[in-house]
């Protein structure tokens, strides 16, 4: 929740024209809701793309303060963030809501990105499997195709608690999902899904992080509110990622 619709069109507008040569690396962003109308003419080119923050699974209805897919749609959105850590922790969205909005941006046509991620409690009495596992197959349980889905790990004691989350775990956890995905979709190790890796990245540890095995981007959030800090991680992205 930063930055008014006019703070939000003057930044991308700024990192849009320092990205624009950047091709081969998809960058999406995602500003609150009043900034996203007339938000994409300023992302003429193909490899930026436009996000929303959260939705509604309804089309429509008396549900004062929400926000449609078919809404979304109409402001040239391409992705939603679904079951965000501060969605999940704040506003205690449960996992059945969470599926509700991932079949409702896919049927909108629309991309999801699935937010899954332990707290720090649930890492130490070892529950980091059971955790991730039931966030994904609940979270997309009856979706028939996950042929646009992104995965984002959010491990939620490494967002700003300055404990970092090591190559190592980070590795593992996706390691896992992708096992999850493969046991209970068609996805496959040609086309499996994009897994982004969310948990206080900044462009300090941008390298090591996307060189980590299974880190296919990164859902960034605290380093893409300055244009400097934004870019430099984009641009450490499209210099060291090698699909893995």
């Amino acid at each position: 929740m930063h930055k008014t619709p006019q703070e939000g069109h003057s930044f991308v507008g700024e990192v849009a024209n320092l990205l624009l040569d950047m091709e081969g690396v998809e960058v999406i962003f995602c500003p609150p809701f009043p900034a996203l109308f007339k938000m994409d003419v300023y992302l003429q080119a193909d490899h930026l793309s436009l996000g929303a923050q959260n939705c509604h699974w309804e089309a429509e209805g008396a549900f004062t303060g929400e926000v449609s897919t078919r809404m979304l749609a109409a402001c040239n959105v391409d992705y939603v963030i679904v079951g965000h850590s501060e969605r999940r922790h704040i506003f205690n969205e449960p996992d059945e809501w969470i599926n509700k909005k991932v079949k409702s941006v896919l049927n909108e046509g629309l991309k999801p990105i699935l937010c899954i991620g332990e707290t720090l409690q649930e890492r130490e009495n070892g529950l980091t499997e059971s955790v991730l596992t039931n966030q994904l197959t609940k979270g997309l349980a009856g979706v028939e195709s996950i042929e646009d889905l992104v995965v984002a790990y959010e491990p939620v004691w490494a967002i700003g608690t300055g404990i970092n989350a090591k190559p190592e775990q980070v590795a593992e956890a996706h390691r896992l999902i992708n096992t999850v995905l493969e046991q209970n979709t068609d996805s496959s190790p040609v086309n499996r899904v994009p897994i982004l890796y969310g948990g206080s990245v900044k462009p300090n540890n941008a390298q090591e992080l996307i060189l980590t095995h299974g880190v296919d981007g990164f859902l960034i959030g605290g380093a893409s509110l300055k244009v400097e800090p934004f870019t430099d991680i984009v641009k450490t992205v499209a210099k060291h990622y090698v699909r893995k």
